[in-house]
C-alpha cells in the first residue's frame, strides 16, 4: 500500500475535516519515525470504502453531526519488523477520529475535540512507535495502528480486519489505548487500568513486567466490547484496552478539549508502558485467554 496524496485525502468531501486532518498528521508523525514504504519496514495510510448502505444507527448518527455523506475512512498504520519473521507481532493500537462539529453546548461550542477521546491514545501508539523506532529493534514484529472512525462504529478495525498488514493469526497481543489523558480516581495515583483483565493472563504479567494496571474499576460499563479492541478479540486475538478514563462529564462533550489533559499524568503513563511492552516484543511468551473469557 502507499501513501494516499493530500488532495486524495481532502477531495469529495467524504469524511469529517478533523479526521481528514487526523490521518494526515498522524501519517505524518509516523514518517518521521525511520519507518519507510517497503523494505523490512513500512508506512502507510489505509483507505476503506464504508459500507453502502450504511447501518441506519451509523446514518443516524452522521446526520446529527454533519451534512456531508460519508463514503470512506483511513488507518493510519506503521509496521516495524523484528529481529526474527518467526516470532508474531504485538499490535498497539488507538483510533484518530472523534465526533466533529455537532450540536452546540451552554457555552456555543460545536467542536468535538476529542482531547482524551482519543487524542490522548493516538498520542501514546506515536510516542511509543518513535521510541521503538529509534532503539533497538525488538524480536517480534510491532504495528502501530490508528483506526479511522471508531466512533461510527468501528468502520476502521472493520477494514483493518478485511485487510490485514500482517496475517492476523501472527498477532500475539493488541492493547488498545483508549483515554488515558487524565487519572481516574477510582484507582491508586499513576495506576492505569485494563479492560477485561480477568479475561485473560495478559494484564497480570505485564503487570508482573513493571505495567502499572490493574483491572477496569467501572465493569457495569461494559468497557471490554466499547472500543477497537473488541473486533480484533472476537477473531481469537488477545485484545485489551488500556485506559484511566474516570467517567468525566466531558466524555462526548465540547468540552472534551486540550486545557483538560494532565500531562503529568498523560506522559507518565505512556512511558510507564515502555518497558512492559518492550519485553512483551522481545519474549518468547503468548498470552492465551482464560477460561470463558474469550468472547
Amino acid at each position: 500500500m502507499a501513501f494516499l496524496a493530500d488532495d486524495e485525502l481532502h477531495g469529495r468531501g467524504s469524511a469529517t475535516r478533523d479526521e481528514h486532518i487526523a490521518a494526515l498528521f498522524a501519517a505524518t508523525q509516523f514518517a518521521t519515525l525511520g519507518l519507510s514504504p517497503g523494505g523490512d519496514a513500512g508506512t502507510f495510510l489505509q483507505k476503506i470504502a464504508m459500507p453502502s448502505p450504511l447501518p441506519s444507527r451509523v446514518q443516524q448518527r452522521i446526520a446529527r453531526l454533519e451534512n456531508t455523506p460519508r463514503k470512506e475512512t483511513w488507518n493510519a498504520i506503521a509496521i516495524l519488523r523484528g529481529t526474527d519473521p518467526a516470532a508474531e507481532v504485538v499490535l498497539l493500537t488507538a483510533h484518530l477520529d472523534h465526533l466533529g462539529i455537532g450540536p452546540a453546548n451552554a457555552a456555543g461550542d460545536t467542536i468535538y475535540n476529542g482531547a482524551d477521546d482519543d487524542a490522548s491514545g493516538t498520542t501514546a501508539v506515536l510516542t511509543l512507535a518513535h521510541a521503538f523506532a529509534n532503539g533497538p529493534r525488538p524480536r517480534r514484529t510491532i504495528v502501530f495502528a490508528l483506526f479511522g472512525s471508531e466512533e461510527l462504529g468501528g468502520l476502521g478495525n472493520a477494514g483493518f480486519l478485511a485487510h490485514p498488514p500482517v496475517p492476523l493469526a501472527s498477532i500475539v497481543a493488541n492493547l488498545e489505548f483508549e483515554m488515558i489523558g487524565r487519572p481516574d480516581s477510582a484507582v491508586p495515583p499513576r495506576t492505569l487500568w485494563l479492560t477485561g483483565y480477568d479475561r485473560s493472563n495478559l494484564g497480570p504479567e505485564l503487570a508482573r513486567h513493571g505495567a502499572p494496571i490493574v483491572a477496569d474499576p467501572h465493569p457495569t460499563q461494559n468497557f471490554f466490547q466499547r472500543s477497537d479492541n473488541i473486533a480484533l478479540a472476537r477473531q481469537g486475538i488477545i485484545a485489551q484496552t488500556i485506559s484511566s478514563y474516570g467517567l468525566h462529564k466531558d466524555y462526548h462533550q465540547p468540552s472534551d478539549e486540550l486545557s483538560t489533559i494532565d500531562f503529568n499524568h498523560l506522559t507518565g503513563a505512556i512511558s510507564s508502558m515502555l518497558d512492559p511492552i518492550r519485553w512483551l516484543a522481545n519474549t518468547t511468551w503468548r498470552p492465551a485467554w482464560n477460561p470463558r473469557g474469550k468472547p
